[in-house]
C-alpha cells in the first residue's frame, strides 16, 4: 500500500526532528550525511508497510532513533543502527548489504538487533522456550557491544508506548517480557528513567484500573504535595545559597509502578504510603574540590536543618553501585513529623543516573579512575561465561540471568583488598564462585574477617573473605539452596549435569520405580499434577531434573493425593488467539469455531487453578496451556504467570470469569494485631455465624502482646473476600488484614 500525502508529511516531520536532534552528536558534516543516508535507506526499505496501528512502519525505527539520541544520548553509529534495526528482518536486504552501504561496525550492530528467523526457531528443541532462545541470542550481542542492548531497550520502549493497538493476549506476552527482563535489564544498565517508564507502561496494560487509580491519586494530591515540598526546600535553598553552591533542587514523585508494588507488597492503600516523593539536589561541582567532599558538605548543610535517620544513609559516592550509579541518599525528619528522602548528586552523577552506561563513554577516563566503569566489564564477562555454558538451556539461562539484574548490592573484599560487588543475601559460596568456578567447585570453608565459618554463611558489606578449598570436595545438589547469584547457580548445575550421563533416562527409571511403589500407572493426569509442582514445563524437563538430582520425589505422594482443582471450575469464558487450533489436539484442526468469547464447560477442555496464587472469581486471570492441552489458570499479577508469559508466550490463553455455580474457593488471609482475650472467638463468630463462611484453618500465634497468623477459608468471589476483610479489620485489636496468594500449610 502506497503512502498518502498525509503519511509523507508525517514521515518528513519526524525525520526533520531526528536530524535536528542529531546535530549535537555530529562532529562533522559526514556524520549528518550518514544519518540522512540511513533514514532514506530505511524509508525505502519499509516503503508501503504499515504497523498494526495503521501508521507507516518507518515511523517506528525513526522513533527508536529519537529515543536513542534524545533520551539515552548514544552516538551517530547507534542512531544509524536504530534506523535500520528491522531492515534485515522485515525486508529483502541482508547484513552483507548493510555492510556494503554502511560499513562493518554498523552491520554487526544491525545483525545483533535482528530477531531470529523462523528457520533458526525450527531447530529449537521441544524442551526449550523459543522466547528464551530469542533472549539468549539477543544477549550474545552484549558481549560485543553494549550499545546493541541499549538500542534493543529503546526499541522495546517505543513498542510499549504504542502497545494499545495490539490484541489483549499479545499485550500480556509483551508486558510480561518487559517486566520480567527488559525493565530489570534497563535497571542493570543504569537507565533509570527508561526502566521506570517500562514498568509504568507494563502496569498500564496489565492492570489498567490500578494504574488509573494511582495516577489519579497522584494528580489529586499534587497541590498539597507541592506546598509541602516548597516548605521543606525553603531553608535548604537558603543554606545552599549562603554557601555559594550552584545547584538545582526539585521534588520528584515516585513512579506509579513503584507505588503499586509497595501497596501490593505491604497490603496497604495509597493513603498509607508516606514516602511518595524524594527531594533531589543536583549541584555544579567546583573544580578545586572533589565531588565526593562537596556531596558530604551539602549533606552536612541539610542535616543541620533536618535530623537524619541514621540507618537510612546510602553512600554510593564512595562505593558506586555496580551499574555506575553515584549519589548520596539520606532520610531526614521534615516538617510535620514526616520522613523525606534527600538525594545529593553532581551534574555528572545526574547524567549517569539518567542515562546509565550510555553516559559512561563521555566520562570514561574519570570512571576508570574510580573503578566504577570496570564493574560493567566484569558483569559482561559473567554474562559471556553463562552464555557459553554447554549444558544450560535457554530457559535456565534466562532465569539465572535475571538473578543478576535486580537485587540490592553489597561490597566485600578479597584477602588482598580487591573489591567485589554481590547481591544482598549472598553467601561465602557465592563469593567463591564470583572469584572463579574452580574455586567454587572445591570450596570447603571460608574465613570471614579472619574467622573460619561454613561456606553457606551469609556475607555482608565490608566483609573480607578468604575461601578454603579442597581437592576432595565437589558440588552437591543442596548447594543450590545456599547460593543466590546466577554464576554460582549455573556453575553448580553445570557440574551436576556433566557428572551424570543421560539424566532423562535415569530420571525415567527413578520415576517408574517410585510409581510402582504406589501401584500407579504414569498417565497424562499424573503429569498434569507433577509438572507444575516440580516447576517443569514438560516430561523431559521433569525427568532431566530428577536424573540430575535437582529435584527428588520425597513429597510426590502428597502431590498425587491432591484433588484436581478443575473439579471446582464449572464454567469459564475464554478468548483464544486461535481457538480452533487449541481444541484440535495433536496438530489436527477441527472446524473453525465462532470468533469472540467462547463459553466452554470443563468437559470440553481441562482446567486447574494454580496453587501459587489461588485465583478466585473476580480476580483478573490468565491461562497457560501445556503440551497435553491442559490449562492452568493464574492471577495476572502472579510472579509465575509473568515468568511463563515471558518465556512461553505462545502458550498464553486469555481467560476471564463468567457464570459459575455456587462453588467456594480456598483463599488465605494474613492477620496481625494487638492480642486480647476473646479475639479469636470474635473472628470465628463473625465468619462462621454472621457471614456463614466455612473456615478451613485459623492459626494464630501470640508473643509479647502481639498476635499474628493466617486464616484459611472458602469464599465464592473476590467481592465476598473484600467484605470479609473489611469486617475483620473493624474487630477491636486487628491492625492488619491482607490477602496472601500462596500459603504452605
Amino acid at each position: 500500500m502506497e503512502y498518502t500525502e498525509k503519511d509523507e508529511k508525517q514521515i518528513g516531520k519526524l525525520g526533520e526532528a531526528l536530524f535536528e536532534s542529531c546535530r549535537k552528536i555530529c562532529k562533522q558534516e559526514s556524520d549528518m550525511e550518514l544519518i540522512r543516508k540511513a533514514f532514506y535507506f530505511a524509508k525505502d526499505a519499509h516503503k508501503g508497510v504499515r504497523r498494526k496501528s495503521g501508521e507507516p512502519y518507518i515511523l517506528h525505527p525513526v522513533s527508536v532513533a529519537l529515543i536513542v539520541v534524545n533520551e539515552i544520548g548514544l552516538g551517530v553509529k547507534s542512531v544509524v543502527a536504530a534506523l535500520m534495526h528491522d531492515v534485515v528482518e522485515d525486508t529483502d536486504y541482508t547484513v552483507s548489504d548493510i555492510e556494503h552501504f554502511f560499513g562493518e561496525k554498523i552491520a554487526r550492530m544491525v545483525d545483533g538487533l535482528t530477531k531470529m528467523s523462523e528457520v533458526f526457531l525450527s531447530d529449537v528443541g521441544d524442551e526449550t522456550s523459543k522466547q528464551a532462545e530469542n533472549f539468549k541470542k539477543m544477549l550474545l550481542t552484549l558481549s560485543d557491544d553494549v550499545r546493541v542492548i541499549i538500542i534493543k531497550i529503546a526499541d522495546r520502549l517505543h513498542n510499549m508506548r504504542t502497545l494499545g493497538s495490539m490484541p489483549a493476549h499479545k499485550q500480556m506476552k509483551i508486558t510480561s517480557e518487559t517486566i520480567y527482563l527488559f525493565a530489570p535489564l534497563a535497571h542493570r544498565l543504569g537507565l533509570y528513567s527508561i526502566k521506570s517508564e517500562l514498568e509504568d507502561l507494563s502496569l498500564k496494560y496489565r492492570f489498567p484500573d490500578d494504574y488509573k487509580y494511582i495516577r489519579d491519586k497522584i494528580a489529586a494530591t499534587e497541590s498539597t504535595r507541592r506546598q509541602y515540598i516548597d516548605r521543606f526546600n525553603a531553608p535548604i535553598i537558603e543554606a545552599l545559597k549562603a554557601n555559594n553552591i550552584d545547584f538545582e533542587i526539585s521534588g520528584r514523585v515516585k513512579s506509579v509502578y513503584s507505588i503499586w508494588r509497595k501497596m501490593q507488597r505491604k497490603g496497604i492503600g495509597f493513603d498509607e504510603i508516606y514516602d511518595i516523593f524524594a527531594i533531589r539536589i543536583v549541584f555544579k561541582p567546583s573544580p578545586l574540590i572533589p565531588e565526593k567532599s562537596q556531596c558530604w558538605h551539602i549533606y552536612s548543610l541539610v542535616t543541620d536543618i533536618y535530623k537524619p535517620k541514621p540507618d537510612r544513609i546510602r553512600d554510593w559516592v564512595n562505593i558506586p553501585k555496580a551499574n555506575g550509579y553515584e549519589a548520596l541518599h539520606c532520610t531526614v525528619m521534615g516538617p510535620d513529623g514526616e520522613w523525606a528522602e534527600v538525594q545529593i548528586r553532581s551534574q555528572r552523577m545526574e547524567e549517569i543516573a539518567e542515562r546509565g552506561f550510555a553516559a559512561h563513554w563521555k566520562y570514561k577516563e574519570e570512571m576508570l579512575s574510580r573503578g566504577a566503569d570496570g564493574e560493567l566489564d566484569r558483569w559482561i564477562k559473567q554474562v559471556r561465561e553463562a552464555l557459553n555454558s554447554p549444558t544450560e538451556n535457554a530457559v535456565e539461562f534466562l532465569d539465572n540471568f535475571k538473578l543478576s539484574l535486580y537485587a540490592s548490592e553489597i561490597v566485600v573484599f578479597t584477602p588482598k583488598g580487591d573489591q567485589r560487588t554481590l547481591p544482598q543475601g549472598a553467601t561465602a559460596l557465592d563469593f567463591a564462585y564470583d572469584i572463579h568456578s574452580k574455586i567454587g567447585n572445591s570450596a570447603v570453608g571460608a574465613k570471614i574477617n579472619h574467622r573460619i565459618v561454613s561456606i553457606f554463611t551469609p556475607i555482608g558489606s565490608g566483609d573480607q573473605i578468604e575461601i578454603i578449598t579442597s581437592n576432595n570436595v565437589t558440588p552437591k545438589v543442596e548447594w543450590l539452596e545456599h547460593v543466590v547469584t546466577a554464576k554460582a547457580k549455573s556453575s553448580i548445575k553445570n557440574f551436576l549435569k556433566k557428572d551424570k550421563l543421560n539424566n532423562i533416562e535415569r530420571g525415567m527409571i527413578l520415576f517408574e520405580e517410585k510409581m510402582r511403589e504406589f501401584g500407579i500407572q504414569p498417565s497424562a493426569r499424573v503429569f498434569r499434577k507433577l509438572l507444575p509442582a516440580y516447576e517443569s514445563t514438560n516430561k523431559d524437563e521433569f525427568y532431566s531434573k530428577l536424573g540430575a538430582g535437582i529435584i527428588n520425589l520425597d513429597g510426590v505422594e502428597k502431590v498425587l493425593r491432591q484433588n484436581a482443582a478443575s473439579k471446582m471450575i464449572k464454567y469459564w469464558s475464554l478468548q483464544f488467539p486461535n481457538p480452533f487450533k487449541l481444541l484440535g489436539g495433536g496438530g489436527q484442526e477441527k472446524k473453525k469455531m465462532p470468533e469472540g468469547p467462547l463459553l466452554l464447560k470443563d468437559d470440553d477442555i481441562k482446567f486447574s487453578i494454580a496453587e501459587c496464587c489461588s485465583p478466585i472469581p473476580g480476580d483478573q486471570v490468565v491461562g497457560f496451556k501445556d503440551d497435553a492441552g491442559h490449562i492452568t489458570v493464574h492471577k495476572r499479577s502472579c510472579k509465575e504467570a509473568v515468568r511463563l508469559a515471558a518465556q512461553h508466550g505462545e502458550n498464553i490463553v486469555p481467560a476471564q470469569w463468567s457464570s459459575f455455580k455456587a462453588v467456594s474457593y480456598l483463599t488465605h488471609i494474613e492477620l496481625r494485631g494487638i492480642d486480647r482475650m476473646g479475639i479469636m472467638l470474635d473472628m470465628a463468630k463473625l465468619i462462621s455465624e454472621e457471614m456463614n463462611i466455612n473456615i478451613r484453618e485459623l492459626k494464630l500465634q501470640s508473643h509479647d502482646g502481639i498476635f499474628e497468623g493466617v486464616l484459611s477459608l472458602y469464599v465464592k468471589s473476590i467481592d465476598d473476600l473484600k467484605t470479609i476483610m473489611a469486617r475483620l479489620g473493624k474487630i477491636r485489636g486487628i491492625e492488619k488484614v491482607r490477602r496472601i496468594e500462596a500459603y504452605n500449610e
